[in-house]
């Protein structure tokens, strides 16, 4: 627990059996009251390694894609009754030894929500990061500033953690099942008001970290676009988009053993 919150740490998997060991080593076991992987219909060794190492799993039967894995992710953690939750992508590619700081950021009651930015400070390219991907990171994130109206250093980490009310409040739903689904998670938060916190993280670009490849990258970079222009529109008042609607969607615990039938656990 962490002032007396307690915290859970998702990690959305999909082929990472040869990082998950890794990750798991440096998760601080005295912060973190649970964990849970959910596997995407891994084609390795990924849900079995999780098992010896006596991690609670869900497994997809059939892919959903990432923003498909996160929504089980947080549908679980819901249930779970967790009061912070944290993204952790078990590829090693952030720093799990952060996860207190990221954590103690939601319980303090100063932030209901933590990213952690790879751009703060000069971790990106000293960590590997391509420079095509840098330039487009920072070309976005000034376009979703304007857009969106907000000071953030970086929108497209992977390493988040949400209070319980974020999770509960956001029609999460209603984005998509894709890697957008990130971007359009915190245009949500903006948009219901809730206050967002940073931290630098150190970034690792490695082979066997996962990275989606440029044609996709692309994709994302639209999808980004679109999702700052859904929000200014709806600002206006000339586009009533159920993504940052308070009647949309929201996670439902309810529905989680039909959404995701294959379940295992230690």
């Amino acid at each position: 627990m962490v002032n007396g919150k307690r915290v859970m740490v998702v990690l959305p998997a999909y082929n990472a059996a040869k990082t998950l060991e890794r990750t798991l080593s440096e998760i601080p076991p005295d912060l973190v009251d649970e964990l849970l992987l959910v596997d995407d219909a891994s084609g390795d060794e990924t849900v079995q390694l999780a098992k010896r190492l006596g991690i609670p799993c869900v497994v997809h039967p059939k892919n959903r894609g990432y923003g498909g894995n996160q929504k089980t992710c947080y549908t679980e953690a819901l249930r779970r009754g967790a009061d912070i939750v944290i993204m952790l992508h078990p590829d090693y590619q952030y720093s799990p030894r952060l996860i207190g700081a990221m954590a103690w950021l939601v319980a303090s009651g100063e932030y209901d929500v933590t990213l952690g930015s790879r751009i703060l400070g000069s971790g990106a390219l000293e960590g590997g990061m391509p420079l095509y991907k840098y330039v487009a990171n920072r070309f976005l994130t000034l376009v979703e500033n304007l857009l969106l109206g907000v000071k953030i250093s970086e929108f497209h980490t992977g390493y988040r953690a949400f209070s319980r009310e974020v999770l509960d409040r956001l029609p999460l739903e209603e984005g998509s099942d894709d890697f957008v689904f990130d971007n359009e998670m915190i245009a949500q938060a903006v948009a219901f008001g809730f206050r967002i916190g940073e931290i630098s993280c150190p970034t690792r670009y490695f082979p066997e970290a996962s990275s989606i490849n440029f044609r996709r990258s692309v994709i994302y970079g639209f999808g980004v676009l679109g999702t700052g222009l859904k929000y200014r529109l709806h600002r206006w008042g000339m586009r009533r988009d159920r993504l940052f609607d308070p009647d949309g969607r929201r996670l439902s615990t309810s529905s989680f053993v039909a959404m995701t039938p294959i379940k295992t656990s230690p």
